[in-house]
């Protein structure tokens, strides 16, 4: 089943749909990231938070999530995700980090 809303990982396109699902601080995030190019740390560190949180690897064309569209998949994921904005902030700082640690590298 084909699913026009369903990419391989997370599109950063679905970014504003997830500004008003948590707290302020998250809002302050989504705000951030979406007033930056796609290409900026900021959004890859964004990117690998919501690919890890709605598990973008292991989704495939026949699976229930992809054939809900990748929207409705983050917008579930950032919901269920079961600690504080503070954790989520952290998860991302944690992406961030790591982003900047492979750059360092390469």
């Amino acid at each position: 089943m084909y699913q026009a809303d369903t990419e391989i990982l997370f599109p950063m396109r679905v970014t504003p749909h997830l500004r008003d699902l948590r707290g302020e601080d998250w809002q302050e995030l989504v705000n951030d990231v979406c007033a930056k190019p796609e290409d900026s740390l900021s959004c890859l560190a964004f990117n690998l938070l919501l690919i890890r949180l709605t598990s973008c690897l292991s989704c495939h064309t026949h699976s229930y999530r992809a054939m809900r569209g990748c929207t409705t998949c983050a917008i579930h994921a950032v919901r269920k995700f079961g600690g504080s904005d503070a954790d989520l902030l952290y998860q991302y700082q944690l992406s961030l980090d790591e982003i900047h640690s492979h750059l360092e590298l390469a």
